[in-house]
C-alpha cells in the first residue's frame, strides 16, 4: 500500500498501466482527478522515478544508483536522472551506534576507545562512520550498520524480486535483459556489505596488492577492533578528489592523476583480478604527495579467467578496430547465442565504432562506445551479462573521473600498452612458465600415482568393465581404420585407451596426467591410422 500511495504521489500511475499487463485497465486513469490535477504540470518521467526512489527508502536508492550505470538497459533520459541519486540518507543516533559497539564487544565504549565521536563523519544507506581514538592513542574510524538494517534490506529484496519476475514475464524485452539475474547481484552485494569483517578481509587484501606501489594507498584495518557489525581501521588524511580547486592548491599534476586512475583499474581487474567496484568519487581521495586512498571495500569483483581473458581480447580488438575479431570474441563467449552471423555483427559494429573513431583519441568514451555496442547487439540478442555489471559500472566511474581531473585524457594511448603487456604474459613462453611453476608441487606429489591410474584404466578396459559417454571423431576413426586393418589392431586399442584414459583423469581434474595420456593416445592414433 505504501508503494502504491508512492507511485500515485509521483504521477507513476500511467507508467504502470502502460505495461502489458496493465492495458486494458489504461482508460480507468482518465476518470481519476488526480490526473487531471496533474497532467498540465507533469515532470519528466526520469525525475518522477527518482523521486519514488528516494521515498521508497534507501536500498531503493542504491538500486536506482546501480541501474544508472546500465545504460545498456535504460534509455538515455532515465539513466541521466537515476545517476543524480546521492548516497547519503540521514544518519541514525549516535547513542545507538554506540550501543551495537558495546554490544559486539561486550565491553563499555570507554574500555575501547579513549575517544568516540557520537557525531558521524559519513552516512550512507548501509552503515554509517565515526571518528575515534583507540586507548594506544591512535587516530581510527569506526564504521558501524544501521540497526535493524537487515530485516529492511530484505523485505525491499522480494519486492525487486517480485517485480523483476513480472518484468520478465510480461515484457517482451524481460527475458534477453534478465531482470532476476541483475536484483540476485545485487543482492549478493548488499548482503555481503552487512558483514564488516568480508569489507576488512577486502580491504586487506588490496592493502596487500597495492604495498609500497606509488598509485594507490589502503588504510590499514585493525582486526583486534573488527566484528561483523563494526569495523575500526585507519584514519586517513586526504583531500577528496572532487575538490578540484584545493587539489590545484596542492600544486597536483592532473594529467598524471587521471592517467594513475586508469592504470589502477586496469591493474586491479588484470594483474590482481580483484577490483574495488564503487569507486565512486565519494570514496575517493588525494594525498599531498598525488597518490590516490581508497576507503569503502564493501562491494569487490573479479571475473572468471574466461570472461577475464574475453575481456582483454575485445579492449585490444576495439583499440586496433578490427571489427570481427569483437563480433567473433562475442559469439565465441557466449555473449551472443551461438548462431550470430559473424559478418552481420561486424558490420553492426563498424556503423557504431567508425564514426566514433573519427574524433580525436581524447574525445573518445571508451565506456560510452560500450555502451553504444551492448545497444547495437539488442538486436541479436545479446543477453545481459550479471558477472559484468560491476566491471562496466566501475569502468565508467573511473573514465568519469578521469575525465573529470583532465579532459583531455586518452584512455586509449593509456590502456593499450598495458593490456598489450598482460596479453603476452598470458599466452607466452612466460605464462607458460608460470604455469609450470605453480603446478609443479601438484604434479609431483601425484606422479608416483600416475601408472597406477593408466593400469586401472586398462585392465577396466581389457575385461570389458570400462564405460564412458564419450564421442569422438578420432576415435571413430581408429574404430574404422581397425576394421580395415587387422595388422594395426593392438596399437590402435591401446591408443583408444590412452585416450579414453586421458578423458577420465581430465575430468577427474588430473591435468597433467590427461595431457600426456592423450597426447600417447594421440600419437598411437596418427600412426596406426596412416600405417
Amino acid at each position: 500500500m505504501t508503494i502504491s500511495r508512492v507511485l500515485l504521489r509521483h504521477g507513476l500511475d500511467d507508467i504502470i498501466l502502460n505495461t502489458h499487463l496493465f492495458r486494458p485497465f489504461r482508460l480507468v486513469r482518465f476518470v481519476s482527478p488526480s490526473f487531471w490535477l496533474r497532467h498540465r504540470a507533469r515532470r519528466p518521467r526520469g525525475e518522477r522515478i527518482r523521486g519514488a526512489l528516494e521515498d521508497l527508502g534507501p536500498i531503493f536508492v542504491k538500486f536506482g544508483q546501480i541501474l544508472s550505470t546500465r545504460r545498456d538497459l535504460l534509455p538515455d533520459d532515465l539513466s541521466e536522472e537515476l545517476a543524480k541519486l546521492q548516497d547519503q540518507v540521514p544518519p541514525f543516533p549516535g547513542d545507538q551506534a554506540v550501543a551495537i559497539i558495546e554490544q559486539s564487544f561486550n565491553l563499555p565504549i570507554e574500555q575501547i576507545f579513549s575517544e568516540f565521536e557520537r557525531e558521524p563523519l559519513a552516512s550512507a544507506s548501509i552503515a554509517q562512520v565515526h571518528k575515534a581514538t583507540l586507548l594506544d592513542g591512535r587516530e581510527m574510524v569506526v564504521k558501524v550498520v544501521r540497526p535493524n538494517i537487515e530485516k529492511v534490506i530484505r523485505r525491499d529484496l522480494a519486492l525487486l524480486y517480485a517485480i523483476a519476475d513480472k518484468v520478465e514475464k510480461y515484457w517482451s524485452e524481460g527475458k534477453r535483459l534478465r531482470p532476476h539475474e541483475v536484483v540476485e547481484e545485487f543482492d549478493k552485494n548488499i548482503i555481503d556489505e552487512l558483514d564488516l569483517l568480508r569489507e576488512a578481509a577486502n580491504a586487506s587484501e588490496l592493502r596487500r596488492n597495492f604495498k609500497d606501489s606509488p598509485l594507490l594507498y589502503i588504510p590499514e584495518v585493525d582486526w583486534n577492533h573488527c566484528r561483523k557489525k563494526v569495523m575500526v581501521m585507519e584514519r586517513i588524511h586526504g583531500m577528496p578528489v572532487t575538490n578540484m580547486n584545493d587539489l590545484k592548491a596542492m600544486d597536483i599534476d592532473f594529467k598524471a592523476l587521471a592517467e594513475m586512475g586508469v592504470e589502477i583499474f586496469f591493474t586491479q581487474v588484470f594483474r590482481d583480478n580483484f577490483f574495488h567496484a564503487d569507486m565512486h568519487p565519494g570514496n575517493i581521495f588525494v594525498s599531498n604527495s598525488g597518490q590516490y586512498i581508497a576507503i569503502d571495500f564493501g562491494i569487490m569483483g573479479s571475473l572468471s579467467n574466461d570472461d577475464q581473458r574475453y575481456l582483454a581480447e575485445n579492449f585490444l580488438a576495439f583499440f586496433n578496430r578490427d571489427y570481427y575479431r569483437v563480433a567473433e570474441l562475442h559469439v565465441q563467449s557466449g555473449w551472443v547465442p551461438a548462431d550470430t552471423r559473424v559478418d552481420d555483427f561486424e558490420s553492426a559494429i563498424r556503423s557504431v565504432c567508425e564514426p566514433i573513431f573519427e574524433k580525436p583519441l581524447h574525445e573518445i568514451s571508451f565506456g560510452q562506445l560500450l555502451l553504444r555496442l551492448f545497444q547495437t547487439a539488442r538486436r541479436f540478442n545479446m543477453e545481459v551479462q550479471p558477472q559484468l555489471v560491476l566491471l562496466q559500472k566501475t569502468l565508467l566511474n573511473i573514465e568519469g573521473l578521469g575525465r573529470q581531473l583532465y579532459p583531455q585524457l586518452d584512455l586509449w594511448d593509456t590502456a593499450k600498452p598495458f593490456l598489450e603487456n598482460w596479453m603476452k604474459e598470458q599466452l607466452g613462453f612466460r605464462s607458460f612458465a608460470k604455469q609450470v611453476k605453480h603446478n609443479a608441487p601438484l604434479w609431483m606429489e601425484q606422479l608416483p600415482e600416475f601408472p597406477g591410474h593408466v593400469f586401472d584404466v586398462l585392465q577396466q578396459a581389457r575385461h570389458g568393465k570400462l564405460r564412458i559417454n564419450y564421442q569422438s571423431d578420432t576415435l571413430n576413426r581408429i574404430e574404422d581404420k581397425i576394421n580395415s586393418q587387422n595388422k594395426t589392431t593392438i596399437q590402435a586399442v591401446i591408443s583408444a585407451a590412452l585416450l579414453v584414459s586421458g578423458a577420465i583423469l581430465y575430468s577427474s581434474n588430473m591435468m597433467i596426467e590427461a595431457q600426456i595420456v592423450s597426447a600417447l593416445g594421440i600419437a598411437g592414433a596418427v600412426w596406426a591410422f596412416f600405417k
